[in-house]
């Protein structure tokens, strides 16, 4: 027998992907033996062979018959690979897998013409198929007497054989190998094998002591390692809001274990490629795979184990929804919260290497997650760059962080210009203090929870949740903008329109995208006219009653775990769900203006300048019990009269608007005056 030629050499992957392909092409000379004769003479028949019988006498071979030859070359590679603990890809796959002898040889059978074109004319004519450059199940049948068809049909289950011709017959199937997995048996994986699939080496993951985490997660992650190689836990879901480091903690924990990462984006579906090529394509490049699902509330996900893989999996999920299923046997939850101040003060210290001062500015004033905060860093350097600075701004941050916020948001809600003090809002004293209390819950609501008894604080999260109630047109929206603006908050109003749907569960999903996404972007949303959505439950009489309830209960869960500030504005409080009012923090009643407040909004909307006399507008104040809304539309129609005659708002002018007000609402307007306005316009 000859000497192997590799034996003095430490087996690498990449040599022993060789060295098995040629026990591949062994393997062929062998089956084309019967019909062709010797391997000399089938090298004469397809004469691209003749290189390889050149290189198998290089190595020692040319004494062996063909049948010899192959079974040794197998045997020796076999004892070969004993001289390495190391990953060798297809080593793995057959372990993991548990391929025996024959269902290797055929997964390399089948990988020839990937690895060599030209052997698919050495199929196309032995099958006398024209066109077929890919062996058939009649073929492997045939070369492995009938052992094939049992492992071929395994070698599909297992997504390392694809099948390139579904509706011809069983015999006439031609196969291929997955070609994901075959790339990285050659250890040429690239970063995006699939759609929705993300693959990364150890050497670019991070090492759990880079990471900003609290110190129990911490802890938990270097215990976890040893856990998961002894087999103790098969999973580790890692929860938290989106972009706050639960895909980078569950890398720095493959990275600890030896492993890359292959990110597998949403839960599986009935013939998904991702999820077939999963197990295959973890054992061959030794890495973790890890789901990464964002599920509603009440929302369960059922994960089988990926064929094909032995070893731990990782799960990424949001606060809600939940996992079942083989894959998730002995699982461990990890919950990342959102970065407290400190935490968040060391993310903008890393991102952007600020002054003590500014940092401490920046973590009080954006509560971001990790990842958001080097989004907005990023953003916020280029627009300094921009403006010839070398240092950023807070007001560069709060630019940066409305970029994210329009990329992410507005196709959901409607951004609101938060300009304005509270100078610019008249109501009653009482309206205004509760303004005063809930802004001060805003700016207090991360303390909050400490500064109560601690069972209590336990329970109580950063949530505000503030409900507007009055007439329309006195105010509500305006205090929003207002209450946004004294905060230093972005405003962003539910675009309903965007978020209904007729489909049902559709409603529910788009909801809860909106509350995540204001959640996480740390932005004020606005929920206008709110008891369209938080109408009370009904007795079920239809299936619509029954979805219509369903669709109330997930708003009652989801508002009830909300961490962000959510402003609500009705003018029919009594039509909205109990339920909904136990879960609300603050109710600001808002009431029509009395006259010493009518006085002050006609004196805040009207122009610097104006001819109004003071006498009447007195009258007006005191006679027309109109709205805010009203007062704006009326000195905004007096203001247009004014352009045309000249530019001036006159008496004249604003008492034919307060007429077209009243004549619009279909009211008498009591006024004493009678004159319609100049030249008869109103």
């Amino acid at each position: 027998m000859p000497t192997f030629p590799f034996a003095d050499r430490v087996p690498t992957p990449a040599d022993h992907f060789r060295v098995s392909f040629f026990a591949a092409v062994l393997r062929l000379f062998d089956h084309l033996g019967p019909a062709w004769g010797p391997p000399e003479a089938v090298a004469a028949r397809y004469p691209f062979l003749a290189g390889y019988l050149i290189e198998f006498a290089g190595l020692g071979l040319e004494e062996l018959p063909a049948a010899e030859a192959a079974a040794w070359w197998s045997g020796a590679v076999r004892e070969w690979e004993l001289a390495t603990g190391a990953h060798l890809p297809l080593r793995a796959v057959r372990a993991a897998a548990a391929l025996d002898p024959t269902a290797e040889a055929i997964l390399l059978a089948a990988g020839l013409t990937e690895e060599d074109a030209r052997f698919g004319l050495v199929f196309e004519d032995v099958q006398a198929i024209p066109g077929q450059h890919r062996p058939t199940l009649a073929l492997l049948s045939a070369w492995w007497r009938g052992a094939a068809r049992s492992r071929v049909r395994r070698l599909l289950d297992l997504g390392l054989l694809q099948v390139v011709n579904p509706d011809a017959p069983r015999l006439e199937w031609a196969v291929q190998v997955n070609p994901v997995v075959w790339d990285a048996l050659r250890e040429e994986t690239p970063e995006s094998p699939l759609p929705g699939m993300r693959f990364r080496p150890p050497h670019e993951l991070p090492r759990t002591r880079d990471l900003i985490l609290p110190d129990r997660v911490r802890e938990e992650l270097a215990r976890l390692p040893a856990l998961l190689a002894n087999g103790e836990i098969g999973a580790v879901a890692v929860r938290g809001p989106r972009g706050n480091g639960r895909r980078t903690t569950l890398a720095g924990l493959a990275r600890a274990l030896g492993r890359g990462v292959i990110e597998i984006h949403g839960p599986p579906k009935p013939d998904d490629a991702r999820w077939k090529t999963a197990g295959p394509l973890a054992a061959a490049t030794h890495a973790l795979p890890v789901v990464v699902l964002d599920l509603a509330p009440g929302e369960t996900v059922e994960l089988p184990r990926p064929a094909g893989y032995r070893g731990p999996l990782g799960v990424v999920l949001g606060r809600h929804g939940g996992v079942g299923g083989p894959a998730f046997d002995r699982a461990l939850t990890v919950t990342l919260e959102m970065p407290d101040r400190a935490a968040r003060r060391e993310h903008w210290r890393a991102a952007l290497a600020a002054e003590p001062r500014e940092l401490d500015e920046l973590a009080r004033g954006f509560r971001l997650s990790g990842g958001a905060i080097r989004r907005a860093a990023g953003l916020a350097r280029t627009g300094a760059a921009l403006a010839g600075r070398d240092a950023v701004t807070a007001a560069d941050v709060r630019a940066a962080t409305r970029t994210l916020n329009r990329q992410a948001l507005d196709t959901l809600a409607v951004r609101l210009d938060p300009a304005g003090t509270w100078a610019d809002l008249a109501v009653a004293p009482e309206t205004a203090r509760e303004l005063a209390d809930l802004e001060a819950r805003c700016r207090h609501r991360e303390a909050l929870p400490a500064s109560v008894g601690a069972a209590f604080g336990a329970r109580l999260g950063p949530g505000v949740r503030a409900m507007f109630t009055g007439p329309s047109g006195t105010g509500k929206t305006l205090a929003a903008r207002l209450l946004a603006a004294a905060v230093g908050a972005d405003l962003y109003r539910l675009d309903l329109s965007a978020l209904v749907s007729k489909y049902i569960g559709e409603t529910e999903k788009n909801l809860h995208q909106a509350l995540t996404l204001a959640e996480e972007l740390d932005v004020m949303l606005l929920l206008d006219e709110g008891d369209g959505l938080l109408a009370p439950r009904t007795g079920v009489q239809s299936s619509t009653d029954r979805y219509a309830n369903l669709e109330t209960n997930f708003l009652l869960q989801r508002l009830e775990a909300y961490d962000g500030v959510l402003l609500i504005t009705t003018n029919a409080a009594d039509r909205i769900d109990g339920a909904f009012l136990r879960r609300i923090d603050v109710v600001v009643e808002f009431h029509l203006p009395s006259p010493t407040e009518r006085w002050a909004i006609w004196q805040s909307h009207l122009p610097a300048g104006h001819g109004v006399d003071s006498e009447l507008l007195r009258e007006v104040s005191a006679r027309c019990p109109l709205s805010g809304g009203q007062i704006r539309n009326t000195v905004l129609h007096a203001a247009l009269l004014g352009l045309e005659d000249g530019g001036i708002v006159t008496s004249a002018h604003l008492e034919a608007a307060v007429h077209r007000e009243y004549r619009k609402a279909g009211g008498v307007c009591p006024l004493r005056r009678g004159a319609p306005g100049p030249a008869g316009r109103g």
